[in-house]
């Protein structure tokens, strides 16, 4: 800040004309460097979250594109550093530095603006030009007053809830590993809490265009003296310094910048034994999430330099997408608690829900393209073409499905037809689900649940005691008879009636995909641990994963 003040109040007196040409050169320069390059705009898809209704807790994710000049627009590197507290964010670092350096050379190319900020590693650049070079802009004369400050939280994020529990500083070695690492960094003669000294050396810094800070009056006024309105932000950690330094998500968003996060080249600090008990990889998930709901939207790097998203490594999750529509049993409060408690651990889970405005829109749903198993809860939509040939095309790709309660008459009207411009898809359940779904038992019965396999236990009931356990509430859907390729797991049996119906089967597709329907769904049913004990299992049986005893 000195530095600054000094320059805008005449410390460039005395200087001489050699000292002028050099002093402009640094600071004139930065405004055309680079600027020969590749001029086409930066196409980018921004997602964001919408809330459904007010306070329901649920969000679309919305897409929204946008074209970026490339000079307008400027990529910070976030404490990329060399070593950390943290053996294991040493490592993802380690994994993510190469990808980050090829997307900073790509971009960099195309005269996107760079920023290496490596907090509290400024002494080890003192005479590096990028250093220079940054120390050399003047202070802008709109420097937002606390930007030089950190920043844990802006007012929108009161509208929520933080979803994820860091209060241990979210390390998450194993305990021995992060003694003996600590020992290591000790007889480095480095501090094992704050061992970084510089900046990874996996990252290129350009020494003729590039800006080295984590001051955010500098960073601040390099953006404006560039006229830079776009932000890019990259590095670690996510819910930590990314969103809370000077130069943080935060501080851009509330002061005026089009900031965005790439959400595949960071990473959190987050220990998976700490609430929500995740897994480290969905606890980024979860931030990420926090950060499009209430401080800015999220792009992903293969949009600008094309390919695939980073993912790192270790991330061996299969991707669900759990699809809501229905008005009848709260699956759109029933089966986020039941991702939270029973999949985010294992699966990277994605949620989609159906406008609460138009019946026949599911926004969002384009998430399903890349899922590997789809959980679905829908109840009699008709939808535009584009979006039942989403349906329609992960069903043909022989992914698994899974279906609750009234999915059996997902897109089937009672009577009538779709309105203009709308589709239904009658034959899904016997396409889908190999059932025949034809009405239930008077509301208000409550069923017994049978197995129907007798001794011959189907690994989906693995650890689910269908005593007294597990009842079906509500009614007792009508199915039978079932498709030949089906295989049923279990029927219901309502005092008074004769008649024990399919309750839960698998489903063999014609194009070899694999299916699993349950008629229970209602809210009463996932109170019950079986049930859900029964859900995760299907889960673990479609994607091929062995259906282990059931640990809360």
């Amino acid at each position: 800040m000195s530095n600054f003040r000094s320059l805008k109040t005449g410390a460039t007196d005395g200087l001489g004309v050699l000292g002028y040409v050099v002093f402009f050169a640094i600071a004139g320069s930065t405004i055309c460097e680079g600027q020969t390059a590749d001029t086409s705009r930066l196409p980018l898809s921004l997602r964001s979250r919408i809330e459904t209704t007010k306070d329901s807790g649920n969000f679309h994710a919305i897409v929204k594109q946008e074209s970026w000049s490339p000079f307008e627009t400027a990529i910070i590197v976030c404490d990329m550093w060399d070593l950390h507290h943290c053996h294991n964010a040493v490592i993802r670092v380690g994994q993510l530095a190469p990808f980050m350096e090829s997307m900073l050379k790509k971009t960099r190319d195309r005269g996107v603006t760079i920023i290496h900020a490596p907090s509290s590693c400024m002494d080890y650049y003192k005479s590096h030009p990028a250093r220079q070079r940054s120390m050399a802009i003047p202070l802008a004369d709109n420097v937002p007053t606390d930007i030089g400050e950190w920043c844990s939280k802006i007012p929108s994020e009161d509208a929520g809830t933080y979803p994820i529990d860091q209060s241990d500083g979210g390390e998450d070695d194993d305990p021995v590993d992060h003694e003996k690492w600590a020992r290591e960094l000790a007889g480095r003669g480095l501090n094992p809490r704050a061992p970084w000294t510089r900046q990874t050396e996996a990252l290129t810094i350009d020494r003729a265009k590039d800006f080295i800070s984590d001051s955010g009056p500098e960073i601040w006024s390099i953006l404006e003296s560039r006229k830079i309105k776009n932000v890019i932000l990259v590095g670690v950690h996510t819910n930590m310094c990314v969103l809370g330094r000077p130069f943080g998500l935060r501080q851009m968003a509330k002061n005026g910048k089009n900031v965005v996060l790439m959400r595949d080249l960071t990473d959190t600090m987050y220990n998976p034994a700490a609430k929500p008990y995740v897994s480290h990889f969905s606890g980024t998930d979860l931030i990420v999430e926090h950060i499009e709901k209430y401080v800015c939207p999220t792009i992903s790097s293969d949009q600008l330099i094309g390919g695939s998203p980073f993912a790192f490594p270790d991330d061996q999750r299969k991707h669900i997408a759990i699809v809501m529509a229905e008005d009848e049993y709260e699956t759109n409060r029933t089966l986020p608690t039941f991702a939270t408690k029973h999949l985010r651990k294992d699966f990277r889970v994605s949620l989609v829900f159906g406008s609460t405005t138009e019946r026949n829109d599911i926004p969002g749903l384009e998430v399903i393209q890349d899922a590997d198993i789809l959980l679905l809860s829908l109840r009699r939509r008709t939808l535009p073409l584009e979006q039942l040939k989403l349906f329609r095309d992960f069903e043909a790709s022989g992914r698994p499905m899974i279906g609750i309660r009234t999915s059996s008459h997902a897109f089937c009207l009672r009577e009538g037809k779709p309105e203009p411009g709308l589709e239904d898809w009658p034959e899904f359940d016997a396409q889908v689900w190999g059932g025949n779904y034809t009405g239930h038992t008077r509301n208000g019965t409550n069923y017994r649940i049978l197995q129907s396999l007798g001794e011959r236990a189907h690994p989906i009931l693995t650890d689910v005691d269908t005593g007294d356990k597990l009842v079906g509430h509500m009614s007792l859907y009508l199915t039978e008879p079932l498709a030949k390729t089906a295989t049923c797991i279990l029927r219901g049996a309502a005092d008074g009636e004769d008649m024990h119906p399919p309750v839960a089967w698998t489903n063999r597709r014609a194009n070899g995909g694999t299916s699993f329907y349950t008629s229970l769904g209602h809210v009463d049913d996932f109170a019950q641990e079986e049930f859900q004990k029964l859900l995760r299992n299907a889960v673990d049986y479609l994607v091929g994963e062995k259906v282990v005893p059931y640990s809360k």
